[in-house]
C-alpha cells in the first residue's frame, strides 16, 4: 500500500525511459536549460533577490520533479507570477537589507512546501478550481503591468517612482527625455530581438541568444564604462544549504505565502493539462505534493518559491522531450553552469535582464482569449477585466484573495439560478423533454413535470421552491390544473440542511392545496439523504419512482383520464 502511494506517473515514466528516448531528451534538456539560465535570473531580479537565486531555485525543483510529478514535460522553477508575489509579501518586511530578504525568500519557500504537502496528503487539490479561466486570464493581465512597470526604469535607465504599476509607468514616460542612451539602446535592443526573433523563429532559445549578444557586446564596447550596469560578480558553485536561524513575523506572511501556493499550484495544474498528450491524465493532489516538495527543495538550497513555467514547458515539448528525464538533463547542464560560467554570467547587462522580464510579460497577456470571452459569454470577459482592475488598483495579494472571491461568486451565480424546465412527450422522440425547447411537447393531463438543474443547496434553494410554485400557479392560471407534481431528481445530487428545509416546505405547501408529490430518479446518495431528513416518509414511498417512464405510469394508473 506505501508504494502504491509513493508511485507517481513520472516514475512510472523514468522506469520505462528507454536508451532510444536519449537523442530527444538530451536536446531538450539542453535546449530548456539554455532558455533557462537568462530567464530565472530575470525573474530573481523580479522578486528583489540576487539573480543567481534563480539559478539556485532550480537545481533541486528540477531534479525532484520528474520523480514526484504527473506531466511528463512540466518545467519547475522560478516563474513571473510567483516572483511578482514574492517580492509584494517580503519586500515589506525586507525593510532593505539584501541578507534579511534572501533568508525570507528561503523561508517563504519552506512555508509554500509545506502547505502543498499536507494539502496533497490531504488531498486538497481542489483548490485547482477556485480560479476561473476568466480570472486567471484577468489575474495575468494585472500581473503582466505590474512586472513591465518594475522594469521599465532598469530598461530604459530613468528613474521610475509610483505608489500604484499605472502610477509608476506614467512616471517613467514622464522622464524618458531623461534616459540614458546607451543602457536604453541594449534594453529596447534586447526586447526588440526577442520579440522578432521569437516570432519567426520560435525553436532557437532567443533568451539565450538576446542575453549573450548583450553580453559580448558590452564586454566588447566596454560598455560598463559607460555606466551600463550589469548583474557583478555570480557566486561560484553550488547553492548553500538554507536553515532558518529565526522565525519571521508568521502573521504577516502566512496570508501572502498561502496566495503564492494556491496561485502556483493553479499554474501547475493548467499547464501541466495544456501539455498533456491524449489519454494522460494530470492528477491534481500529486501535482500538490510535487509543488510542495520542489519548494521545500528551494527552500533548503537558498532558493525562493517557485512553480511552473508555461514557455519552458513549450520549449521542451517543441524540442521533442519524450520523458521527464530531459529535466534531470535540464539540472546537470545548470550544475556546470554554477560551477563554470560565473565569469561570463557576472556581464549580464541588467537591462538585458528588465527586457526579458518585460518579454515574458506581454506574452502571458492572452488577447486572443479575451476576445473569444467576449463573443462566447460576456459576463465572463467582464469577470475578467473585473480581476484585471482589481490587481491593478489594489495591493497585488488583495487582488488574489479578490480573484478567487469573484470566482466563487461566479460560480454561485450559474447554481444560485440554474436552468429549469417543464417536461413533456415529444411525438416521435423517446423520453420527456423541455416545453421551452419543443413547442410540440405534450404534458401528461394534470400532471407536472419539473426538472431542476442543479444540486440544491442554501444558495438556490428557495428559488426552487418559488419556481416550482409559479409553474403550478402558471398552470392553474392557464386553466391545467396541477393534481401531482412530479420533480425529477436526476440533476440534484446532492442536498445541505436549507434545501432539505425548502423540499419540506415545498411538498406541504403542495400537500395543502391537495397537490401530490411524486420523485423520480433520485441518485442512492440523495435518497439516504432525504430519508434520513424524512422527506421520503412525507411524500410517500410508494410515490418514489427509479424512472420517469414508470413514475408517468403510477400516475396515470392512480388518475385514469375519463373519455
Amino acid at each position: 500500500m506505501v508504494a502504491q502511494r509513493l508511485a507517481t506517473p513520472n516514475l512510472a515514466r523514468l522506469r520505462a525511459w528507454r536508451p532510444d528516448d536519449l537523442r530527444a531528451d538530451l536536446f531538450a534538456g539542453l535546449s530548456v536549460a539554455a532558455y533557462l539560465v537568462p530567464q530565472v535570473m530575470a525573474y530573481a531580479t523580479l522578486a528583489g533577490l540576487d539573480p543567481v537565486v534563480g539559478l539556485w531555485a532550480c537545481l533541486v525543483p528540477l531534479t525532484i520533479y520528474p520523480l514526484v510529478g504527473s506531466s511528463r514535460l512540466l518545467s519547475v522553477g522560478p516563474e513571473s507570477t510567483t516572483a511578482v508575489m514574492t517580492a509584494a509579501a517580503l519586500a515589506p518586511l525586507a525593510a532593505g537589507d539584501p541578507a534579511r530578504y534572501a533568508a525570507l525568500a528561503a523561508f517563504a519557500a519552506l512555508v509554500v512546501g509545506l502547505l502543498c504537502v499536507v494539502g496533497g496528503i490531504l488531498r486538497l487539490g481542489v483548490v485547482a478550481s477556485l480560479l476561473s479561466r476568466p480570472v486567471l486570464l484577468g489575474y495575468l493581465a494585472g500581473v503582466a503591468v505590474i512586472m513591465i512597470s518594475g522594469q521599465v526604469g532598469a530598461l530604459v535607465g530613468v528613474e521610475s517612482n509610483g505608489d500604484a504599476p499605472l502610477a509608476e509607468l506614467a512616471d517613467a514616460a514622464t522622464h524618458l527625455a531623461q534616459a540614458d542612451p546607451v543602457t536604453a539602446t541594449v534594453g529596447v535592443g534586447v526586447l526588440v530581438v526577442l520579440l522578432v526573433g521569437s516570432r519567426r523563429w520560435p525553436a532557437l532559445p532567443w533568451p539565450l541568444l538576446a542575453v549573450l549578444a548583450a553580453t559580448l557586446v558590452t564586454v566588447w564596447a566596454d560598455l560598463e564604462d559607460l555606466g551600463l550596469a550589469v548583474v557583478g560578480p555570480i557566486p561560484t558553485g553550488l547553492p548553500p544549504l538554507s536553515i532558518p536561524s529565526e522565525l519571521p513575523p508568521m502573521a504577516a506572511l502566512i496570508g501572502p505565502i498561502t496566495a503564492i501556493a494556491v496561485v502556483g499550484f493553479t499554474d501547475n495544474v493548467l499547464e501541466a493539462r495544456a501539455f498533456a498528450r491524449a489519454g494522460e491524465e494530470v492528477d491534481a493532489d500529486t501535482e500538490l505534493r510535487a509543488l510542495g516538495l520542489v519548494n521545500l527543495g528551494s527552500g533548503l538550497t537558498s532558493g525562493m518559491p517557485v512553480s511552473s513555467s508555461g514557455s519552458r514547458t513549450a520549449l521542451a515539448r517543441a524540442s521533442g522531450a519524450s520523458t521527464p528525464a530531459y529535466g534531470l538533463i535540464t539540472a546537470a547542464t545548470l550544475v556546470c553552469v554554477l560551477l563554470f560560467a560565473g565569469p561570463l554570467l557576472a556581464h549580464f547587462p541588467t537591462a538585458a535582464l528588465a527586457a526579458l522580464v518585460v518579454y515574458a510579460a506581454l506574452r502571458i497577456v492572452d488577447v486572443a482569449q479575451f476576445r473569444w470571452l467576449w463573443g462566447f459569454r460576456r459576463t465572463e470577459f467582464w469577470l475578467g477585466i473585473a480581476t484585471f482592475l482589481a490587481v491593478l488598483t489594489l495591493d497585488l495579494l488583495v487582488g488574489v484573495g479578490v480573484a478567487v472571491l469573484l470566482s466563487v461568486l461566479a460560480m454561485l451565480a450559474r447554481v444560485a439560478r440554474p436552468h429549469a424546465a417543464v417536461l413533456g412527450r415529444v411525438p416521435g422522440l423517446a423520453g420527456m423533454h423541455d416545453i421551452g425547447e419543443y413547442p410540440t411537447a405534450e404534458e401528461v393531463e394534470g400532471l407536472l413535470v419539473f426538472r431542476y438543474d442543479s444540486p440544491l443547496f442554501f444558495a438556490n434553494a428557495e428559488d426552487f421552491r418559488l419556481r416550482v410554485l409559479a409553474a403550478v400557479d402558471e398552470h392553474a392560471a392557464a386553466g391545467l390544473p396541477v393534481r401531482t407534481v412530479l420533480l425529477n431528481c436526476e440533476a440534484n445530487v446532492d442536498v445541505d440542511s436549507t434545501a432539505i428545509a425548502a423540499i419540506e416546505a415545498l411538498v406541504r405547501e403542495l400537500h395543502r392545496r391537495g397537490v401530490e408529490v411524486s420523485l423520480a430518479r433520485v441518485h442512492v446518495e440523495l435518497a439516504a439523504l432525504l430519508e434520513r431528513a424524512g422527506i421520503l416518509a412525507l411524500v410517500g414511498p410508494d410515490l418514489v419512482y427509479p424512472t420517469l417512464p414508470t413514475a408517468v405510469a403510477g400516475y396515470e394508473a392512480r388518475h385514469p383520464t375519463r373519455d
